[in-house]
């Protein structure tokens, strides 16, 4: 896969509460500017791939974009969507089911926590599960965060400075939803939701779409001089013993999770490590969350981020800057739309048109990690 495909349009319809403007509609404008982006006309694609929580049918925007008669493949794989629509649409190019492809994620969520539904039987668990509360996000990570503070000697004070830089990078970003930075001592004393995690520990649904257009890297320069490579995208699920979202129980041994075994591969394929990337994306539902994947994807061993966030090693012009464009917490999520959020922003930095936000020292190589329900991964590695 590494090298076989490039990304020569993207596209961002940005994230927040977008009042009177459906989903679908978000989609659409997303899309066309990753085509005008990459040059390309609607009718010079030849397959899409589109994904979302909300929308049952998103192939309808065909009516808005043109009823060209390409396959139009629907999918959804929960907070890692835009992930895996990456990479549906790299297999399908790979296949020889066409030259362009266009991979589109959108979402419009309602105000308030994302719902499991009244009946947990379809998930495979009891009511008990629901009824203790554990299918409610926060308090499931609060758990899950509380538990590797323990273990591995991580601060309320490093949840707090995930958080300032967050929003500090969320504030130079045009597209954000959330654009004010916060002091430590608001978010230090902002009210406890779940302990240890407080209120401006956690992400919240919003609105928002992101658009990616594909090509064969042989033929990438006939679009664009500044083509985007996918050096590695890769998908995981969970195995037996991983601690993941909607877990029945913890197991007594711990095995690695669907991101440990998505970024190893990754970096197999690739042909590097991760000493070599230059600006990361990494799933930060809550703040425990980018803590804790630092070190699934390889950053750094369990524990060391307490002393790697305290010295600004994740800022922008850190050894290893994360979630440049605030992740998920300045952003929100729209479900669909995040993990192509992600691809978008890296794209940005190689490009060198990130803005007051670009990392320093021209980037050449950027990663993006998604985690989702009920315990799955994708995560990608780009180069220029």
């Amino acid at each position: 896969m590494s090298m076989d495909i490039a990304i020569i349009g993207i596209g961002l319809h940005p994230f927040g509460r977008h009042p009177g403007t459906l989903a679908i509609e978000m989609g659409v404008i997303a899309a066309n500017r990753a085509l005008k982006d990459a040059g390309v006309a609607w009718t010079d694609i030849d397959l899409a791939c589109a994904g979302s929580l909300e929308v049952l049918q998103p192939d309808t925007m065909n009516k808005w974009m043109g009823l060209t008669g390409i396959p139009f493949t629907n999918l959804f794989n929960g907070c890692a969507t835009g992930g895996n629509l990456l990479l549906s649409t790299v297999h399908a190019i790979t296949a020889g089911a066409g030259d362009l492809g266009i991979a589109i994620g959108m979402d419009k969520h309602p105000k308030g926590a994302f719902s499991v539904g009244d009946d947990l039987a379809g998930l495979g668990l009891g009511q008990w599960y629901g009824d203790t509360g554990l299918a409610v996000n926060p308090q499931f990570f609060a758990m899950k965060t509380r538990r590797y503070m323990y273990d591995h000697g991580i601060t309320e004070a490093c949840l707090n400075r995930v958080a300032v830089k967050a929003f500090k990078n969320g504030s130079l970003n045009p597209d954000a939803w959330r654009r004010r930075a916060l002091p430590y001592d608001e978010i230090a004393n902002s009210p406890m939701v779940c302990d240890p995690l407080r209120k401006y520990h956690f992400c919240s649904p919003s609105e928002g779409a992101a658009a990616m257009v594909l090509c064969r890297a042989d033929v990438a320069k006939r679009y664009t001089s500044n083509p985007i490579y996918i050096r590695a995208d890769i998908f995981k699920t969970r195995r037996y013993g991983s601690f993941e979202v909607m877990h029945p129980s913890v197991p007594s041994k711990s095995f690695p999770s669907p991101s440990v075994q998505a970024s190893q591969t990754a970096f197999e394929v690739a042909g590097i490590g991760p000493e070599d990337v230059d600006v990361a994306q990494i799933q930060d539902t809550e703040v425990g969350h980018e803590i804790m994947h630092m070190a699934e994807c390889g950053f750094c061993k369990d524990g060391e981020q307490e002393a790697l966030v305290r010295q600004g090693a994740t800022e922008i012009g850190g050894s290893i800057p994360i979630n440049t464009d605030g992740g998920l917490l300045a952003n929100g999520e729209p479900v669909g739309a995040s993990g192509l959020r992600q691809v978008h922003e890296v794209c940005l930095q190689l490009r060198g048109q990130a803005g007051a936000r670009q990392v320093p020292g021209s980037p050449k190589v950027g990663f993006t990690h998604v985690y989702g329900f009920p315990g799955v991964s994708a995560v990608t590695v780009l180069s220029r």
